[in-house]
């Protein structure tokens, strides 16, 4: 059986090998019709580093490696930019 294969957005870097990413996907309310925006998250193994907060990237189905990690990181399908992983300064006001 192959294995399943996912884009999404890194949301959380913190930890040196550990990547959260977040997979949004578009549903279909059952009774209304409506179409509504869903996410999944996953944690995922990024061994040398490489992707960052905002980063697209392509993950795989693995065995477990942790309590949560579940995913491998395959590839950076694009960076963010500077504009989306800025953190945002405020200025003090007099």
């Amino acid at each position: 059986m192959p294995k399943r294969l996912l884009i999404g957005t890194v949301t959380r870097d913190k930890s040196p090998t550990t990547r959260r990413v977040e997979v949004a996907r578009l549903v279909k309310h059952e009774v209304y019709g409506k179409t509504m925006r869903r996410r999944t998250i996953c944690y995922a193994h990024d061994a040398e580093g490489v992707s960052h907060n905002g980063d697209t990237v392509e993950i795989e189905e693995s065995r477990p490696l942790s309590k949560l990690k579940r995913w491998v990181l395959k590839r950076v399908v694009s960076k963010a930019t500077a504009s989306t992983t800025a953190p945002k300064v405020e200025t003090p006001t007099t």
